[in-house]
């Protein structure tokens, strides 16, 4: 039996989702209902996707029966709040990156769904890279010896991108960008904590603090994450700010 699919936001992370999800057996795999806070944009969604059901509330794409798990794709503040109410649905969930703004929300989340026994992730799409899945065959192996660096670079130029650089949106490098390096250096370190953190940064003019050299220290590991945000996300920072 298929599993039936819920699309929460209709923006365009929410589009290239299902798209890409719809290019999967129709017999496995069935978006069902589109839910955005403006009807019309629901709608409109639902027709270029051809999805059944369009809502114009979240509350009502949760209280669907035929909604098996719920694809978040809301803005990133609101992230959150739309996990928490299809979880309290009783919804698996699939939320895009970062699921959280901060690791107080993240806990929630996931002390939320392990009450209610519900499936929670994140979708960092990078895990599921052919490269990157033959490197967890690797790891898993334990052939390549004691792991002491891992340097892991992400660049893109979003400076078309508003809430790149709005820290209302949670957007910088950390969140928009950085999370795909700290969550390869997780994935390689086994999920190990960080025994020390120091991070370098200037401030960008919109007031949001960027941070172009992040320095985790894994027990005896070291492990760099070197972003180069000029180059990534395509702004100059202030020399005369910090």
């Amino acid at each position: 039996m298929a599993l039936r699919w819920g699309i929460v936001s209709a923006g365009l992370i929410s589009s290239d989702f299902t798209t890409v999800l719809r290019l999967l057996p129709r017999s496995e795999h069935q978006v069902v209902a589109v839910a955005a806070r403006d009807l019309s944009r629901a709608k409109e969604f639902a027709r270029k996707h051809d999805i059944p059901k369009a809502y114009g509330s979240y509350e009502e794409l949760a209280k669907d029966p035929n909604v098996e798990v719920a694809y978040i794709g809301t803005q990133h503040p609101q992230h959150k709040a739309t996990v928490l109410l299809c979880l309290a649905a009783g919804k698996a969930v699939l939320c895009e990156k970062p699921m959280g703004v901060n690791a107080a929300e993240v806990r929630e989340m996931v002390a939320e769904a392990r009450s209610r026994g519900l499936f929670l992730m994140e979708a960092i799409w990078t895990r599921f890279f052919p490269a990157v899945e033959a490197l967890r065959s690797v790891l898993a192996q334990e052939t390549l010896g004691d792991l002491r660096v891992v340097q892991a670079n992400f660049g893109k130029s979003i400076a078309n991108v508003p809430r790149s650089v709005d820290w209302a949106q949670a957007g910088g490098s950390l969140l928009d960008l950085g999370i795909y390096c700290l969550q390869f250096i997780s994935m390689v370190y086994g999920g190990q904590k960080p025994e020390k953190i120091s991070a370098v940064g200037r401030r960008y003019e919109t007031g949001l603090k960027e941070s172009p050299m992040i320095t985790l220290a894994e027990s005896e590991l070291l492990a760099d994450i070197l972003e180069e945000v000029r180059k990534a996300i395509g702004v100059t920072f202030p020399q005369d700010k910090c």
